[in-house]
């Protein structure tokens, strides 16, 4: 079976665990769940770097590796905010 075809059915099969796995989960671990995918998306950015950086790596792979970079960080980044402005929502405030 040709690489390809293998590295195609781990993405699909992937996409249907983790939406299973989303949609299955309670709002009280939303916040656990987000710092879970926070990390997941910063593989994907050392490998997204990776696969940039390699040596044969073609004008399409640097291409899509900087948008999955691009996307990564954008998760990333905004996943703290949100998860920030979740937590201050339990602080007490000063009077």
């Amino acid at each position: 079976m040709p690489e390809t075809l293998v590295a195609l059915y781990v993405f699909v099969l992937s996409c249907f665990i983790g939406y299973m796995v989303i949609w299955g989960v309670t709002p009280s671990l939303h916040t656990p769940l987000l710092a879970l995918t926070n990390a997941i998306s910063g593989i994907v950015i050392v490998g997204a770097l990776l696969v940039t950086g390699s040596e044969s790596a073609g004008t399409a792979s640097e291409w899509m590796g900087f948008v999955a970079v691009l996307l990564a960080s954008i998760n990333v980044f905004g996943g703290f905010l949100v998860t920030q402005r979740m937590l201050a929502m339990f602080k007490k405030k000063k009077r």
